[in-house]
């Protein structure tokens, strides 16, 4: 069959429009098909299979809305530059990293709790020295250090908001992130509530790049037989975890294992999790 239609212009031509037959054949098909097979295969054609479909005529479908993931704001962080100067920087070799951080170790340094805050820098100095010096590490094994102020620094390099591999704890390095809070917290040693909420807004912040609750357990690979799993072993640790989790130690010491549930509790809040 040919029509004609005018087309816009400024001439106003005519335009023959060859509307192509649908064969025969199609329709028998259909009519052969079951009631539900044939609705199928109609819905495909009215989709646009093979062929461009009209907006005016199909409307876009609403996307299905993706889940929110669970995030919290990223802290104040102060970078390795406030506390590593060139007289004390150590050739290191490029960072590493891991796909995503999916839980988080917290130690103490097992330093002296009586300093300044605005001493601090010297203090991680002092720290980045002996395990790069004594230990002969490539750099500090924190990922994070949080003094009694609050005050969140950046510890080992190659990008805070990266899954950088750290140098924390035996066997559990991949895939976690280590924060120190900076001095001894044994048995009956006061936890500043500043440092436990700052440790929570980091924490609450890492873990939420990969949408992991810190009150959840996290499912990690022992690299090592140094640490409390033999190497290859699965381990289920919490994702918010304390060092002697994973390794057979006494840190982050008991008074500050101590917080830890109220800790993982007030990052779940910041997630905005109920």
């Amino acid at each position: 069959m040919r029509v004609q239609r005018r087309t816009p212009g400024a001439r106003g031509w005519r335009q023959r429009v060859r509307i192509p037959r649908v064969p025969r054949s199609a329709f028998v098909l259909l009519a052969c098909l079951p009631g539900l097979a044939a609705v199928l295969v109609l819905a495909l054609c009215a989709n646009g299979i093979g062929h461009k479909a009209s907006a005016a005529a199909h409307p876009p479908l609403a996307a299905h809305p993706v889940a929110l993931q669970h995030t919290a704001p990223r802290p104040r962080i102060v970078p390795r530059s406030a506390w590593l100067d060139a007289l004390s920087r150590h050739a290191q070799p490029p960072p590493r990293y891991d796909d995503k951080v999916v839980a988080v170790f917290v130690h103490h340094t097992d330093s002296p709790n009586g300093y300044d805050c605005a001493d601090v820098p010297r203090v991680i100095r002092y720290l980045y020295a002996g395990q790069t010096g004594v230990r002969d590490w490539d750099d500090i094994g924190y990922n994070f250090l949080v003094d009694h102020c609050g005050t969140i620094y950046e510890g080992r390099a190659g990008g805070v908001d990266r899954a950088v591999t750290g140098a924390h704890t035996q066997g559990f390095n991949h895939r976690t992130a280590g924060i120190a809070a900076i001095g001894t917290f044994t048995a009956g040693m006061a936890v500043p509530r500043a440092m436990t909420d700052a440790i929570a807004a980091l924490a609450a912040w890492k873990l939420g790049l990969a949408d992991v609750d810190p009150r959840s357990k996290a499912r990690l690979v022992s690299s090592n037989n140094l640490s409390r799993y033999a190497s290859g072993t699965t381990a289920v640790l919490p994702a918010l975890a304390g060092h002697k989790d994973g390794y057979m130690t006494s840190c982050p010491g008991a008074a500050l294992l101590g917080r830890l549930p109220e800790v993982r509790g007030v990052a779940a809040r910041l997630q905005g999790r109920s």
